[in-house]
């Protein structure tokens, strides 16, 4: 016959519940095992302990897993390596499919341009890890709280981002992504009115063809203007004209291969008073009209698949 007194089961509580609720767990257990024996006592424990475990103690949980060569990009998406407040802008960027869309391989070799804070960095490195490589471009000044947010990013992490190279950029002087016809593949996602805005989108146009392989993808997403849409409405508002930025990426050598309506959305007017940052996720007005613009969603964006011809 084997004994287990209640001090056994809450040792047992406190352990797996590591130091959480200890108090609760000896009093459950010790006013339990007399009314209803060893038995029902371990299965209400049990119960108790799956009622009360934290979701952060599964996400952490869900941490351990590890990418490799058959990790889906849903898979990724679900990952708890990503926020919740990123998880919820998939709705909008359709992640997975965009990617797709280029033609994204787990074994490529993939520059990204302008990655910000990272929000793409974080599907595309654990899906390139483990058979490819991912390079993302940082700026070269150690002052630009950007630049710094994005290499404390990487670094916090190196599970997920260990095996990212970044790149040094010093637009429009120093724009060497890769070596010369070394890579798969270059996406950016909205960043063209900012380079445009800059006066350097000629350049990065060059920087990117000049990394590629003969045949290899330029992916771009950008805020989509309404037709007509001059540059200085561009520069102002954030949105750009689908013609005109197919026209200069063309005029650097690359051919349109594709567009996607992926991340089109009918609902954007496109007139605001605050430009494309009136939407989501920068919601410049603040409270004013915040309701309206929520429905409305993030902007209307045009997807578009390039390549680098080969040689004839």
């Amino acid at each position: 016959m084997v004994v287990v007194s209640w001090c056994a089961i809450a040792a047992l509580l406190t352990f797996m519940l590591k130091g959480k609720m200890k108090t609760t767990a000896m009093k459950f257990a010790q006013n339990l095992i007399p009314r209803q024996g060893l038995l029902k006592a371990l299965t209400l424990a049990f119960l108790l302990l799956a009622s009360v475990i934290s979701p952060n103690v599964l996400a952490n949980e869900s941490e351990k897993a590890t990418f490799n060569g058959t990790t889906t990009l849903q898979t990724i998406l679900t990952s708890s390596h990503r926020s919740e407040q990123n998880r919820l802008r998939d709705k909008y960027r359709h992640p997975a499919q965009t990617l797709e869309f280029f033609g994204l391989r787990p074994n490529m070799t993939v520059v990204e341009l302008w990655p910000g804070s990272g929000w793409y960095t974080e599907i595309l490195a654990p899906f390139l890890a483990p058979k490819g490589q991912l390079i993302v471009t940082n700026l070269a000044s150690s002052t630009s709280k950007p630049a710094l947010a994005l290499q404390e990013k990487l670094a916090a992490n190196p599970k997920v981002f260990g095996k990212v190279k970044v790149a040094q950029i010093n637009p429009p002087n120093e724009l060497t992504l890769a070596p010369e016809n070394s890579v798969d593949m270059v996406v950016t996602f909205r960043n063209i009115h900012n380079w445009v805005k800059a006066g350097y989108a000629e350049q990065v146009y060059a920087a990117a063809y000049k990394a590629l392989k003969p045949g290899g993808i330029l992916g771009v997403e950008e805020h989509r203007g309404l037709k007509g849409i001059s540059l200085q409405e561009s520069i102002k508002t954030g949105y750009m004209s689908e013609d005109g930025v197919i026209a200069a990426v063309e005029k650097a050598g690359f051919k349109l291969v594709g567009k996607s309506e992926i991340n089109a959305n009918p609902k954007d007017t496109k007139d605001y008073p605050g430009g494309v940052w009136t939407l989501p996720p920068t919601l410049s007005q603040g409270e004013k009209d915040r309701q309206r613009f929520l429905t409305i969603g993030e902007s209307d964006r045009m997807t578009l698949k390039f390549v680098k011809p080969k040689a004839s």
